[in-house]
């Protein structure tokens, strides 16, 4: 038997198996995506305490580009920044000729009426940049690392916050999105 014979089949089953344990697709109707989106006020980058503010602006942008601008928000998303630029590579001269910034974020998404904690943690990743070139294309590089770092924690967050979010009530009921 060969295997496109066996890939439908299993297709079906991995299918049936994930609707079985309760698997709900995040952006499905009543999914944590639709009841997340536009109602999340992203801390104000100032306010982040990151050593770069130029870091937690881009860091707000991404997360405010995957959940929406919240105005007047039903959740208050707190975050705190710290990034780190290491020394990878270092020649027998003793110059550095690739760096990583290492990126810490950690974040606590509140509901803003009742003060409740519905989600909470760590993410961590780095980028590199290379420095053999002029001053100007190392620093373009050091740029571009940031905001690359900046993307992939504001994604991290945001698979966090939508996998793992309890967005009941205290009543019990599930949140669903607000009407469109």
């Amino acid at each position: 038997m060969s295997w496109l014979n066996l890939k439908y089949p299993v297709a079906v089953a991995a299918a049936l198996l994930a609707a079985a344990c309760g698997f709900t697709p995040v952006y499905a109707p009543g999914g944590t995506g639709s009841a997340l989106y536009g109602v999340v006020t992203v801390q104000a980058p100032e306010t982040i305490g990151a050593t770069d503010d130029t870091d937690a602006y881009f860091l707000v942008q991404n997360l405010e580009t995957r959940l929406g601008r919240g105005n007047g928000a039903d959740y208050a998303l707190d975050l705190k920044l710290r990034t780190q630029s290491e020394g990878q590579a270092i020649t027998a001269d003793n110059e550095i000729t690739r760096y990583s910034i290492v990126g810490q974020a950690a974040y606590v998404l509140t509901r803003q009426s009742d003060g409740v904690i519905v989600a909470s943690g760590d993410v961590e990743n780095f980028t590199g940049y290379s420095a053999t070139g002029t001053t100007v294309e190392t620093l373009a590089g050091e740029r571009d690392a940031h905001r690359r770092l900046m993307v992939i924690l504001a994604d991290q967050i945001t698979t966090e916050l939508l996998s793992t979010a309890d967005l009941a009530t205290s009543s019990g009921e599930q949140l669903s999105a607000p009407p469109k």
